[in-house]
């Protein structure tokens, strides 16, 4: 499990105080309040102000005085440490664990590795690209087993849940 989460991409600078526009890459943007210090490349630095701005967060970062220090920043990512996280309620996952597992369904046919997880208006989706393309609703009576210790997710056989063209 990684030690770190990726928790935006700095994408602009915002006005002249050395403010910077970030992309949230966590599922609510307001858990940027709650951090203190983030990582940007390589280096600790301390969130001296959060604001928000439609669809990204704009924060004020401790070393950053102005729009032409701010403009260095631009592309970086930005991380917390993982252990600053909240505990996660029981059945749930960072997406971060979730990529890299494995698939296997209930008669132990490897249908590939987790690619990334799909947010959708109901339920996240599963997303496999090799070796065949597979998008796997994220419901109980679906995905049977999640075990993040040994990268490995149980699943239905396809053939019983998905639809055919």
């Amino acid at each position: 499990m990684s030690e770190l989460f990726k928790v935006g991409q700095i994408v602009n600078t915002h006005g002249i105080k050395g403010e910077v526009k970030v992309m949230s890459l966590t599922s609510n943007p307001e858990n940027f309040k709650r951090y203190k210090c983030v990582l940007v490349e390589d280096k600790w630095m301390n969130i001296l102000g959060v604001k928000f701005q439609k669809d990204r967060v704009i924060l004020k970062l401790e070393g950053i005085e102005d729009m032409n220090q701010a403009e260095t920043y631009k592309q970086k990512y930005i991380s917390v440490q993982r252990d600053k996280e909240p505990e996660l309620e029981a059945d749930t996952f960072y997406v971060t664990d979730l990529i890299g597992c494995t698939v296997y369904d209930t008669e132990d046919v490897n249908l590939g590795l987790v690619f990334d997880v799909l947010e959708t208006k109901n339920n996240d989706v599963y997303w496999i690209k090799e070796p065949k393309e597979l998008l796997i609703p994220v419901l109980r009576d679906i995905v049977l087993d999640v075990v993040i210790a040994e990268k490995r997710i149980l699943i239905k056989p396809v053939r019983e849940w998905q639809d055919e063209d």
